[in-house]
């Protein structure tokens, strides 16, 4: 009996640990485990140095629950890893990133004590004064109160091209579910992607969007607040674009920031919301 318990419990921890270990979902931020907490944190930090976002960047302190000033936590954390040594760009941009988003606050620490790291530091300002409000648009005046149709035109300028989109041939895993149009004066000429897989977002996917003369590639799931399968891009105005999963879909007709007006009569760009599903 004693042989049959032990033999059990062996085969059992060999297939819950090497052949079929537990995969986690849907995780929110606040169980992160330590070490990913600061990864989180680090992310934050360079997506606030990207877009300028402080809005978005406090949302995601809050959602880690950190006990007590979620910038001071932020401050803290950069020191542990300056203290750790500062041996690779990646930790040199990580750090300088941290600073650039709890200096402002009036947050100190050890890392940006070092003449290491030369950032332009904002007088400090407490938290809800630096929020930025966002005006609403107003219709023109030589507008009536009847609601515009949006211009019909979702096709790119003949002035702007873009390289042949016939892909090579391939087996498609993803197909493209589903493209949306929407005129937002708060999402003005967005492209939001999603990814799905058996009725589940799919972090980590990487995208792809190409231009006439440029490409971008980024992954799923860095806006954890928006869904793990989510991602989005910022268009110019009136320049097309294709979207693709590289390697595992064809690309999307050409997508253009063409103007519009929302409902209540505001001027915008026209953004998109394309789906890709698995193909099953």
């Amino acid at each position: 009996m004693v042989l049959g318990l032990a033999i059990g419990l062996g085969l059992g921890l060999v297939y819950t640990w090497m052949i079929a270990p537990v995969v986690e979902f849907d995780t929110a931020p606040a169980q992160l485990s330590r070490e990913a907490r600061t990864d989180y944190l680090i992310a934050i930090s360079l997506a606030y140095r990207a877009d300028a976002d402080l809005r978005r960047a406090v949302d995601r302190l809050l959602e880690l629950g950190l006990p007590g000033d979620p910038f001071q936590a932020l401050a803290d954390t950069a020191c542990e890893i300056f203290r750790q040594g500062v041996d690779t760009n990646s930790k040199r941009n990580a750090i300088e990133a941290m600073i650039a988003l709890y200096s402002p606050q009036g947050r100190t620490g050890c890392a940006d004590a070092s003449n290491l790291f030369t950032i332009a530091r904002a007088t400090p300002t407490p938290f809800p004064t630096v929020i930025p409000v966002t005006p609403s648009l107003t219709p023109p005046p030589s507008k009536t109160p009847v609601l515009f149709t949006p211009p019909p035109s979702i096709t790119p300028p003949t002035a702007a091209p873009l390289p042949t989109a016939t892909p090579l041939p391939q087996a498609d895993d993803y197909l493209i579910a589903n493209i949306q149009t929407f005129c937002s004066t708060e999402l003005a000429g967005v492209i939001e992607v999603y990814v799905q897989s058996g009725g589940r977002d799919v972090p980590g996917v990487t995208i792809r969007v190409t231009w006439g003369g440029g490409s971008d590639e980024f992954l799923t799931g860095l806006k954890p607040e928006r869904g793990v399968g989510y991602a989005d891009f910022q268009m110019e105005a009136n320049r097309a674009y294709t979207v693709e999963i590289p390697g595992q879909s064809r690309r999307s007709n050409p997508l253009t920031a063409s103007a519009c007006f929302t409902e209540g009569g505001s001027a915008s760009s026209t953004s998109y919301r394309v789906i890709f599903r698995r193909n099953q």
